[in-house]
């Protein structure tokens, strides 16, 4: 019996074989596109082509490690091998084939390498600009770095990454180095704790990190002595595990001396003593012998002189007129001060002044600046007696006299030399003086009953008796 021929859908027919060429088909895979399948109308190859890609063109583009852009090149050459195998079968020259993988491949390949050989060019010059030390060249180089860069070069974009946080850290570094150059302690020890950890954490950028710390030693002379003296106080303390950064004990042996000197000149102009004579010692301490020397010598001396004179005058002030000196209970030396010498000596007088207005002039000194003695007198208490004769009240209260015995002032005196401290005088002398006047006066204490006269009563000294009495201490 007759059968009609089975109908089949076109899309059920077996297509027709079609030529390939093998070279077409590699070419095209080394797109990394899939073209060489769609050229042997493989299509899920190609899909699956495009989505390994993907994944590998994502890897490239945030882990940029180099076993990645290893898989990178085995998928690319498997690709390539793959296609040629499987249009090996039945395989043949198509001249149209092979233009489209060209017209596909080619593009992407050299933009590939165009790729690769910008970011080769911009590491040329990052490695350059590490080997000078220089963050400028650097930076300007990797900010022309892209997607693109890093999907065909990653590992080489992260190690420009690297360079610019180095960078980023030295910069930050470099300001607080900067803000240390006025002192401040805390300022230097961040900026050194940066400058280490460039050191540990981004091995090759050792230039970068000398020339960050070379300006910083350049401006270490500064303007202001105490400044570079607490900078240099600070470097000498520092010790860096990393030995480029123990260059600064050049500097400060170089610069320190004449900051200690100076700083101190500074203090002392602003009356600083203490502080002025901290830094004068501290030079002498580490540097003596060397040019400044003499200066900071000179500078101890005027310090120590000037804190003495104002213990002396703090001791001194308020004391006139008062029975109490502190001074004469805790003498102190003021090393400027006159020698105690034969011939008469310049004295400051304190204490009780009642015996001590008629002094010669010639005697007093005008402060403890100019004075050889510091002589406290103490309170008079009578002495010998020297006569004793009657008085009659005017008041009529008491008809017969009362007896009233005249005695000699004794005046203690103690006296300091001012140059030493030392106490050169503990004496007691005797003042004489007239005595029996015919007229005496005492006084009444408010209502009470007149009762006569003291029963004992000073002598009456001339000026040359209180001058003899004193001179022993102040000629002696």
């Amino acid at each position: 019996m007759d059968l009609a021929p089975e109908y089949r859908p076109d899309f059920l027919a077996a297509p027709e074989p079609a030529p390939h060429d093998p070279l077409a088909v590699a070419i095209g895979n080394a797109s990394l596109l899939g073209v060489g399948y769609l050229l042997l109308k493989r299509r899920g190859l190609a899909v699956f082509t495009w989505l390994v890609t993907l994944a590998l063109v994502i890897m490239l583009a945030t882990v940029r490690e180099v076993w990645v852009e290893i898989t990178v090149l085995c998928w690319w050459l498997l690709s390539i091998a793959h296609g040629w195998f499987l249009a090996a079968k039945d395989g043949s020259r198509v001249g149209w084939q092979r233009a489209i993988a060209v017209l596909v491949a080619v593009p992407v390949l050299v933009s590939v390498g165009l790729f690769r050989l910008g970011a080769a060019t911009i590491e040329d010059t990052v490695t350059d600009a590490r080997a000078s030390g220089d963050c400028a060249p650097a930076l300007a180089a990797l900010d022309r770095l892209w997607l693109g860069h890093r999907v065909t070069n990653g590992p080489l974009t992260v190690r420009g990454e690297r360079t610019v946080e180095a960078c980023h850290r030295l910069s930050n570094a470099a300001d607080s180095l900067s803000t240390g150059l006025a002192g401040d302690d805390s300022a230097l020890q961040a900026g050194f704790s940066t400058l280490s950890s460039v050191l540990g954490d981004f091995p090759g950028h050792e230039k970068m990190v000398g020339k960050t710390l070379d300006n910083f030693l350049s401006g270490v002379p500064a303007k202001n002595p105490c400044e570079i003296a607490t900078v240099t106080d600070w470097l000498r303390g520092h010790q860096s595990a990393y030995n480029e950064l123990n260059r600064s004990a050049e500097v400060v042996a170089r610069t320190a001396p004449a900051a200690l000197v100076g700083c101190g000149d500074h203090y002392l102009a602003l009356n600083s003593l203490e502080l002025a004579r901290a830094r004068y010692q501290q030079y002498l301490d580490r540097y003596r012998g060397q040019n400044f020397t003499p200066k900071a010598e000179e500078g101890v001396r005027k310090v120590t002189l000037a804190i003495e004179l104002s213990t002396v005058r703090g001791l001194l002030a308020g004391a006139y007129g008062t029975s109490e000196l502190s001074y004469c209970r805790n003498p102190a030396k003021y090393s400027g001060a006159p020698s105690y010498a034969k011939g008469p000596n310049r004295v400051l007088m304190y204490g009780d002044t009642a015996y001590t207005g008629s002094l010669p002039a010639e005697w007093r000194a005008p402060g403890p600046e100019d004075a050889a003695l510091i002589v406290c007198v103490g309170k008079a208490e009578y002495g010998t007696p020297v006569r004793t004769c009657p008085y009659t009240s005017k008041s009529g209260l008491r008809g017969f006299p009362t007896d009233v015995t005249f005695k000699k002032i004794v005046i203690p005196i103690r006296a300091y030399e001012l140059r030493t401290g030392a106490l050169v005088a503990d004496a007691r002398p005797e003042v004489g003086g007239t005595s029996c006047p015919q007229t005496i006066h005492y006084t009444r204490y408010g209502l009470s009953a007149d009762l006569g006269p003291p029963s004992e009563m000073y002598v009456t000294p001339s000026d040359a008796d209180i001058k003899a009495a004193f001179a022993g201490v102040v000629s002696p």
